[in-house]
């Protein structure tokens, strides 16, 4: 597919040059001559990028930033801005812009950062965004695992020691983060993240710590970093195992030292940071192969939070189902449909390889797409009938005449009861062993054995 980016600016001549130029490159570019014409070709047609004048009559840049995180979260955002308003395109990567470029703007510097957030998009094609009330209760769950998940972050958020997110691509790390920024003292201070896989090697250092006007091709004034943009704040490095080796020493130094230098920079810039990274990869065995330095993987993690794939929280799937229906009815104005039992139980029954994004996707889909108020089976393409949910859990035919409520009780209860006896068995039946792996304590693991006629090995 061919990117399709949207440039906005009141002034024809820059439109005009603007989309010639990202034209040689291979790219789709349209215009909009303001932030309101802009808001209506987003809302007729998908792009991948928007690159926007900041100050525009009617609706500028910043409220068509603005308009983006709430409408359309995940959609690149670059502001062009003139010298004497750089300050202002600095805040407003603080509420979420992905990058800024100054007039008269470098078209290396230009392509160079469209480039990157291209990346970030197909990389994070759909960043987790919290509900009104916050990240923390954004995190749905009923689950041992991920309570203790919420506890964790709880205990810790106050502090300024580093946490390392791991787990697979979709699991929420995002949403950890955030809601371990809103529940410290640095709520209010910016939240700056970077994906350490969408940015260029050669790129890196200049992103993280900022440069020196006149430091390197295309240096047309100086810029800073992320590590000064989240002054005050949090930095969230996603994907992290990507850091290539020769920045992973300098990033030591900079959360050792509380100390960075922008690149061409003479004097030392002290800063007051609390980093937050995740990663889906196996950090220990990246360390063993020599791919990353030891010294910061362990002082990344000093705090270590792993979130478990959605197939090892299956009961979450019916309040995770629920929790999407009413967001994307309330997003597209729809009246919130329901799931029948047939459709439910190819939800439970399904892998989720993608994990919580992958089933927020198909939910959305199925919002948009059902022809009535309630999603069958054939509302959900790629889920085929026939698996069965959490290992053997099918839909018996004896369930079919129950409602929903009454169907998912009864489908979490035996959910429920076949990861007790997985877990019974991979602990060779040792009750304590098997309550600290599933997160309760071991006078609950005795009450549900005895509920669901599992025997005290």
């Amino acid at each position: 597919m061919i990117p399709r980016i949207l440039i906005v600016d009141d002034e024809p001549s820059i439109r005009k040059v603007l989309a010639a130029h990202l034209h040689r490159f291979g790219w789709d570019a349209e215009t909009a001559p303001d932030g309101a014409a802009a808001i209506a070709k987003l809302q007729d047609e998908p792009y991948h990028v928007v690159v926007s004048d900041l100050r525009m009559p009617h609706v500028d840049g910043l409220a068509l930033l603005r308009w983006v995180e709430q409408n359309q979260p995940g959609l690149p955002v670059i502001l062009i801005t003139a010298h004497g308003t750089v300050d202002s395109a600095v805040e407003a990567i603080k509420e979420g812009a992905f990058d800024y470029v100054t007039k008269p703007f470098d078209k290396d510097e230009l392509h160079q950062v469209v480039t990157k957030a291209l990346a970030t998009e197909a990389i994070n094609a759909r960043r987790v965004h919290a509900a009104p009330g916050g990240a923390a209760e954004a995190i749905v769950t009923n689950t041992p695992t991920m309570r203790e998940v919420l506890r964790l972050v709880e205990k810790v958020a106050a502090s300024p020691t580093t946490v390392l997110v791991t787990g697979e691509s979709g699991t929420g790390k995002e949403l950890v983060a955030r809601a371990l920024h809103e529940q410290s003292d640095r709520a209010g201070k910016p939240f700056i993240q970077i994906n350490c896989g969408a940015i260029p090697e050669t790129l890196f250092e200049a992103e993280l710590f900022g440069y020196e006007k006149g430091s390197f091709t295309g240096a047309v004034s100086s810029k800073p970093g992320r590590f000064e943009l989240a002054h005050g704040g949090t930095l969230f490095l996603d994907e992290v195992g990507e850091l290539p080796r020769d920045m992973q020493v300098k990033l030591l130094r900079a959360l050792q030292e509380r100390l960075i230098d922008r690149v061409g920079g003479l004097e030392p810039i002290p800063i007051d940071v609390r980093v937050i990274a995740a990663t889906n990869t196996d950090m220990r065995k990246a360390t063993d192969e020599g791919f990353f330095r030891s010294d910061l993987f362990y002082r990344l993690s000093v705090v270590p939070i792993h979130l478990p794939p959605l197939r090892e929280r299956v009961e979450d799937i019916p309040l995770l189902v629920e929790h999407f229906l009413k967001r994307f009815a309330a997003r597209l104005s729809k009246p919130v449909p329901r799931v029948n039992p047939e459709a439910l139980a190819l939800l439970l029954a399904h892998p989720w390889p993608g994990n919580i994004r992958e089933l927020e996707n198909l939910v959305e889909r199925a919002v948009l797409l059902a022809e009535s108020d309630v999603i069958g089976p054939g509302d959900l393409p790629g889920l085929r009938p026939g698996g069965t949910p959490g290992g053997g859990l099918g839909a018996d035919e004896a369930l079919e005449d129950l409602g929903l409520k009454e169907y998912v009780r009864v489908h979490t209860a035996r959910l429920e009861r076949a990861r007790i006896q997985r877990v019974l068995e991979a602990e060779d039946g040792n009750v304590t062993r098997a309550a600290r792996r599933l997160g309760i304590s071991r006078k609950s693991l005795q009450t549900k054995m005895k509920e669901y006629g599992l025997r005290d090995g």
